[in-house]
């Protein structure tokens, strides 16, 4: 029987685009027992934009897992959930990663790589309404932010 993961992720950059960014994310799994696991992550990149973060996030998360899992991503980015419960995605794939006006499809790399990162597993997207008090949602936008201010000290 497959693990059931939650993933909570957000995104942010100080002047978006192409300044200091960061992504946060954590991961709950309840075990057999009623016991929750829970893991943040977050990292923070000098030159970046928000949805490069949003997606980063993300692809965080899901590398982590090590077995196939039935995961719900919660996410406050509509560019990352309605590209899949849109099929945004499937589209711009068999375009040949252009957008419905013909222009090439940005963040391409992470979109290929967040598809690799989620193949072994089921994954179901959730759109949550950032900033309206959904805690892990302002946990993980405490994570980004943070990360984003800290990598624009560096």
């Amino acid at each position: 029987m497959l693990k059931k993961v939650k993933i909570f992720t957000d995104g942010a950059a100080r002047g978006n685009p192409d300044g200091p960014g960061g992504y946060g994310a954590i991961l709950q799994y309840t075990d057999a027992s009623g016991n929750l696991h829970e893991k943040e992550l977050s990292e923070g990149f000098k030159k970046t934009t928000n949805n490069q973060m949003e997606l980063l996030g993300v692809i965080a998360a899901l590398e982590c897992l090590r077995v196939p899992c039935i995961v719900d991503v919660y996410s406050d980015s509509k560019y990352v959930v309605s590209a899949f419960n849109e099929n945004w995605i499937g589209n711009w794939q068999k375009n040949g990663w252009k957008t419905a006006s013909k222009q090439p499809v940005k963040n391409q790399e992470l979109w290929e790589r967040l598809l690799k990162a989620m193949e072994p597993h089921t994954v179901n997207y959730h759109w949550v309404k950032g900033h309206a008090g959904h805690p892990e949602n302002e946990r993980c936008d405490i994570l980004a932010t943070t990360a984003a201010d800290a990598a624009g000290r560096e």
